[in-house]
């Protein structure tokens, strides 16, 4: 296992460089590494590492999740209003729709595995969103408009109201059977997870704020408790649900917003975190990759992608509509709504793992996704930035 680490990071890490070196970003390196490192390839992993990798991938998304909640100011939020909700769930919405219209024709799938697959790709990825919204801010790029806060806190939220909608059909799927009420589990999971985490961010507040820890200590702690919330997630099963996820996006962002000093300290403690996490989580599903198969269903699966993201840039419009954005403001929130990696990563091989028959095409087409996406929307995110945004 230690042989595979140090080929995992080393390789990863020079990858990664020479993919930045290059404009583009250094997760399609990591991506690349796991495909070469992998079963497909070179089979140089340890299959120790493979059998554990779904829980790294789940750590991965946990650390980028609690970072983006320790940065997001709610008040910035409120000046922005109503679009902000919409950008939570309405561009992933259109995404899936799309999916559900598209999928089926082009790749041979039922209308419940084009769900799963449409809450598999709908995500937007906070890995490539939210370094580059941070990057926004910290310029004073748009930050008076409120655009960057916008599209990072959408890009979370976003991610959590997929992942809840993928883990409910996964489940259907695997139950074999469906009952109305099962719908109550989407909204019961949102609101306990949102709540579980604001009162577990005011508890950390005032612990912090009554005992002297080293923020190293505080990042354990932190981490720890983000376990158990997850933890929690899957012990509930019924229709009553839990957001571990949400739980731990919203538990950053209360903990800023009673301790801000040590919320800035802390955050720069995760972007550390998030160094070796990244590699792990992006090197890993290249491994999971079946290169053959990836092959046989490319082509359609770059028409699927492309159309999709038509539904989901109309889903950004729909949330801008009647907002004070100029239409160039409105093209970059377009265009930065598109990069996919981060839970494309972290949940793309769960429906293989789970024996599901579309297995495959999901792994298959979340992988394209982030080969796609992720350099694409980057690079529009870079090229469109210093364009249609001006600094306030």
């Amino acid at each position: 296992m230690l042989f595979s680490l140090a080929l995992i990071f080393l390789c990863a890490m020079l990858l990664g460089s020479i993919f930045q070196r290059l404009h583009l970003p250094p997760l399609l390196g990591m991506l690349i590494t796991g495909i070469l490192l992998g079963p497909s390839v070179l089979n140089l992993l340890d299959p120790s590492i493979l059998s554990i990798s779904a829980d790294l991938r789940k750590i991965a998304l946990i650390i980028i999740l609690t970072r983006a909640g320790l940065n997001l100011n709610l008040e910035d939020l409120k000046k922005v209003g109503r679009p902000a909700f919409l950008m939570c769930f309405l561009p992933a919405s259109m995404e899936i729709i799309g999916m559900l219209l598209l999928a089926p024709p082009l790749l041979g799938l039922s209308l419940l595995e084009a769900g799963i697959l449409g809450t598999v790709v709908a995500a937007v990825s906070p890995a490539v969103v939210v370094p580059k919204m941070l990057q926004m801010m910290e310029n004073g790029r748009g930050t008076a408009q409120g655009i960057p806060q916008l599209i990072m806190a959408g890009a979370s939220a976003d991610d959590v109201y997929v992942i809840i909608l993928f883990t409910s059909l996964l489940g259907l799927v695997q139950s074999g059977s469906f009952a109305a009420v099962d719908l109550l589990r989407i909204p019961t999971s949102m609101v306990l997870g949102l709540a579980g985490g604001i009162l577990c961010g005011v508890a950390l507040a005032n612990f912090f704020k009554r005992f002297h820890i080293r923020d190293s200590a505080k990042v354990v702690i932190i981490l720890s408790i983000s376990f158990l919330l997850v933890t929690l997630e899957d012990q509930m099963t019924g229709i009553i649900g839990f957001s571990g996820l949400l739980a731990v996006m919203s538990m950053g962002i209360s903990l800023q917003r009673c301790r801000r000093e040590v919320a800035v300290r802390l955050s720069s403690k995760y972007s550390k975190l998030w160094v070796a996490a990244e590699l792990l989580l992006f090197v890993l599903v290249g491994a999971a990759v079946d290169i053959q198969y990836a092959a046989q269903v490319g082509v359609k699966a770059i028409v699927l992608l492309l159309g999709v993201l038509v539904f989901r840039m109309f889903g950004v419009f729909l949330s801008l509509l009647g907002t004070h954005f100029t239409g160039r403001e409105r093209l970059f929130c377009m265009l930065a709504y598109t990069p996919k990696a981060t839970v494309q990563a972290a949940i793309g091989s769960l429906p293989l793992s789970a024996g599901l028959a579309c297995g495959n095409i999901v792994l298959s087409v979340a992988v394209v996704a982030i080969l796609l996406t992720a350099p694409l929307g980057a690079l529009m995110i870079d090229l469109a930035q210093p364009l249609v945004m001006s600094k306030k």
